[in-house]
């Protein structure tokens, strides 16, 4: 079964050609919606996108201060108890028995009437 031609003529009448217009301003006006819609759909993606992007890099740039923050948070703790120590050092330091005791062990001074013996520092031959 071969389709058969339109054997229906058109009536050309001004309400047909009124009608005719008026399909076509309809067509035309969905196509520029249509057009409207994906322009604007395009806009948004693009700008969900940019955001997304700016997005992970704040959060990569955050992770790596944090990062960066608690290691010179451990540097600096560090750093604070060295300083109580040399703090301690430096007021020793000033201590006349203390200095002398140093002398005698790390030196070999000695007092008055003292001898000194150097032992080695081998292990025992048994």
């Amino acid at each position: 079964m071969a389709r058969r031609a339109k054997s229906v003529a058109k009536i050309d009448s001004t309400y047909m050609r009124q009608y005719d217009a008026q399909v076509e301003r309809q067509k035309k006006k969905k196509k520029r919606l249509f057009r409207r819609l994906m322009l604007f759909s395009l806009v948004v993606v693009v700008v969900i996108g940019g955001l997304t992007a700016y997005h992970v890099k704040q959060r990569t740039l955050h992770a790596e201060k944090q990062e960066q923050y608690e290691k010179l948070e451990r540097e600096m703790t560090s750093l604070k108890e060295d300083e109580k120590d040399l703090q301690e050092e430096i007021r020793l330091l000033q201590d006349e028995d203390y200095v002398l005791e140093i002398a005698r062990t790390n030196y070999f001074f000695s007092n008055e009437g003292e001898i000194i013996f150097e032992l080695p520092e081998e292990e025992p031959s048994y």
